[in-house]
């Protein structure tokens, strides 16, 4: 997850005003096993990929609450005492340790008994947070910027593969936590594992035969992807997406794409493309998004997860000259 610059304490309250779904779904409507007043779930989810599990497996079962509202960056999140007592009111909570600090710090204070990190439900890999090159490679996180537990790489999501894991180990916790819709449950999430495994076919035979490995991009969250199909992630900053690169660094990216191939630098939604641009600008390459898919807005290329998956897909084929 990028780090974005330090911001003044109020600044980040007004971001927050704006920027958190209320709880108030959950809010003293839940009763002892966390069920609202239509007799559903309520499921508090951490920001978007766990959203979309939650839906997905939950189903007609389940009322999802989002702590970070579209378009908003998930790390710039922070809560208020009163939104961390409601969060105590929810019967399940879903979320991935390491993204959002203080969404972590609330959810460990509100003791709720049907909590999941997704973390736990996979296997985490410390691809690099630093800038450079990226291809399974076990770098550490940079200081200042903590990636998941020790140093790891949380952007599992972003691997069809390891989403797909995520989303048994999501379906039999939803299971356990509401017993009497287990059937369907199991049901929902063999479904969205049967999508996930063709998402991942889809990117396999999309990206095996390809004019270059390389790819260039502003957030270097595509580790895990990188490494599932064979590729390279060269991350302009590793940090800010919306900084501009060093002298140094450029020139390293020049010579990269030059030699590799490079046709086009990518940049994310909910982020400038003003790197992106001052890179392309000064080596000649094309602009285009890689979505690390943190939030939809309507800017994003899809409506949910698997389409703009889709859309990333399509992207890299272009731009790496997929045959």
């Amino acid at each position: 997850m990028n780090v974005r610059r330090l911001i003044p304490a109020t600044a980040v309250a007004g971001a927050v005003a704006l920027g958190l779904v209320s709880l108030s779904a959950c809010s003293g409507t839940s009763d002892a096993a966390g069920k609202n007043s239509d007799g559903k779930l309520d499921v508090v989810a951490s920001f978007y990929p766990m959203q979309y599990l939650a839906e997905q497996i939950g189903g007609d079962h389940v009322a999802v609450t989002t702590l970070t509202k579209p378009g908003v960056e998930p790390h710039d999140l922070d809560l208020k005492p009163r939104q961390i007592g409601e969060l105590g009111e929810a019967g399940y909570i879903l979320y991935l340790k390491g993204v959002q600090p203080a969404v972590d710090d609330a959810i460990k204070q509100a003791g709720v008994e049907h909590t999941v990190d997704a973390a736990t439900l996979t296997e985490l890999e410390a691809h690099g947070t630093a800038v450079g090159h990226e291809h399974g490679e076990e770098h550490g996180a940079e200081e200042g910027h903590d990636h998941g537990e020790a140093g790891t790489d949380p952007h599992i999501w972003l691997d069809p593969v390891k989403y797909a894991e995520v989303a048994k180990g999501v379906g039999a916790s939803l299971e356990k936590a509401d017993p009497a819709n287990a059937a369907d449950y199991r049901k929902n999430t063999d479904a969205l594992v049967k999508k996930l495994g063709d998402l991942d076919t889809a990117f396999a035979s999309g990206l095996r035969n390809t004019a270059t490995k390389t790819f260039i991009t502003t957030h270097s969250a595509f580790g895990y992807l990188a490494e599932r199909y064979g590729l390279d992630q060269e991350g302009i900053t590793g940090i800010d997406p919306e900084s501009e690169p060093s002298p140094a660094r450029v020139k390293e990216l020049q010579d990269i794409a030059k030699k590799d191939k490079v046709s086009t630098v990518f940049f994310e939604t909910l982020a400038s493309d003003k790197t992106a641009k001052t890179l392309a600008g000064d080596t000649g390459l094309k602009t285009d998004v890689l979505d690390p898919l943190e939030g939809i807005t309507d800017k994003s290329r899809g409506d949910d997860y698997i389409e703009v998956m889709q859309s990333n897909l399509a992207a890299l084929k272009k731009a790496l000259g997929a045959k």
